[in-house]
């Protein structure tokens, strides 16, 4: 068995990374957005780490760039899971349901 191609985890970074965006573009629930986003986060992160890999060995980091930068997209998923959820429990307990479209009605 021989080492998989980077151009496979890239192919599967792009499938994860469409599949979120599909997700936000057509889903109406704030729970499921959410999870598309990271979905994509995630998909970004796959596509960094093994881009990371493929850099030539005698580099200084030699594959750890793309793990660093891995590292911050998931320190910044966390914080957008908890600012959005936060935002999520508020819309809930104002209009008893976490739709997107309630959100529209909370302009002045």
């Amino acid at each position: 068995m021989g080492a998989t191609p980077e151009s496979m985890y890239l192919l599967l970074s792009a499938v994860l990374f469409a599949l979120g965006a599909i997700g936000v573009v057509t889903r109406r629930g704030a729970i499921t957005i959410l999870m598309c986003i990271e979905l994509m986060l995630n998909g970004a992160n796959l596509a960094l780490i093994s881009l990371g890999r493929s850099l030539p060995a005698n580099t200084p980091s030699a594959g750890m760039d793309g793990q660093i930068l891995a590292f911050f997209v998931l320190a910044i998923a966390a914080a957008e899971a908890a600012v959005g959820l936060a935002i999520v429990i508020a819309l809930f307990r104002l209009k008893g349901t976490a739709d997107i479209d309630a959100a529209r009605l909370l302009r002045w």
